[in-house]
């Protein structure tokens, strides 16, 4: 049980940081620089804007405790979704190897973070 809940926060704090951290400091103390990755891909810079609203939303969702399980549920969805397609952009405009790996990594720690979360939840 202790293995599963330290597997479980390791993965969740790597994609807090990752996904709504990292933007909001960057929103924050370097705005000029928020929309550097996405307008890179084609993407209108208030995508990048939305993107991070969402991303910091997903994160509060899924490191709350008491989240309801299907909103949950949809945060896990909605931060795959956004990694999916930060894939997809990638092998499709710039073909960068390094910024296309760069999501799927993510995305399994995400996926480990959901399994555990599972595994947490049904010993309750």
């Amino acid at each position: 049980m202790k293995k599963n809940k330290i597997i479980f926060w390791t993965a969740t704090i790597i994609i807090a940081l990752w996904e709504a951290a990292m933007p909001l400091v960057t929103w924050i103390l370097a705005p000029e620089y928020m929309t550097i990755g996405t307008k890179a891909l084609g993407y209108p810079d208030y995508f990048a804007f939305t993107l991070a609203i969402a991303k910091v939303l997903g994160v509060i969702a899924i490191i709350t405790t008491k989240t309801p399980k299907i909103l949950k549920e949809w945060a896990y969805a909605g931060l795959s979704f956004t990694l999916i397609f930060a894939f997809i952009s990638h092998l499709m405009v710039d073909k960068n190897v390094g910024f296309m790996l760069m999501p799927l990594a993510f995305l399994g720690i995400l996926a480990v973070s959901y399994i555990y979360n599972k595994k947490l939840n049904s010993n309750k």
